[in-house]
């Protein structure tokens, strides 16, 4: 039985559909949605920006609000008895991902992301995971 599963979401919409599919698939279960934001570098994109706060969990918290906002939309749509939980990691998406997957019964994750940078890199995410998690992995595509 699968009481507990990590959904990794990155804002695409490849990750929303993997969290309405294990909303579906395991209505009963206690999700936790992962979002990872790269450790703070001019190269990171929008992380460049928590480089400079004072409280680097706190930005990284923020910058992933939005995503978690959805989140809790698409659970609260859902049937079921579904929990919630949310959190955010610092560093790179196959290391966070993979360094929490043995405290869950699944990962649910995105094929891929939105554009076509998203795709090549989140699409490898993808993969790096399902090939290195201690645990079963249901890509959705």
């Amino acid at each position: 039985m699968i009481a507990r599963v990590l959904v990794p979401m990155d804002g695409s919409e490849m990750s929303e559909r993997a969290l309405e599919y294990a909303a579906e698939a395991y209505p009963n279960a206690e999700f936790t949605v992962l979002n990872v934001v790269g450790e703070p570098s001019p190269l990171w994109g929008e992380a460049a920006g928590i480089a400079v706060a004072d409280d680097i969990d706190a930005a990284a918290r923020e910058l992933a609000e939005p995503i978690f906002e959805r989140a809790r939309a698409i659970v609260d749509d859902a049937d079921g008895d579904t929990a919630l939980d949310t959190e955010v990691a610092l560093g790179h998406p196959v290391r966070a991902i993979i360094n929490r997957a043995d405290e869950y019964d699944t990962v649910v994750i995105g094929s891929h992301g939105g554009t076509v940078a998203e795709r090549l890199f989140v699409g490898n995410v993808a993969e790096k995971v399902f090939r290195r998690s201690p645990v079963p992995v249901v890509v959705v595509r």
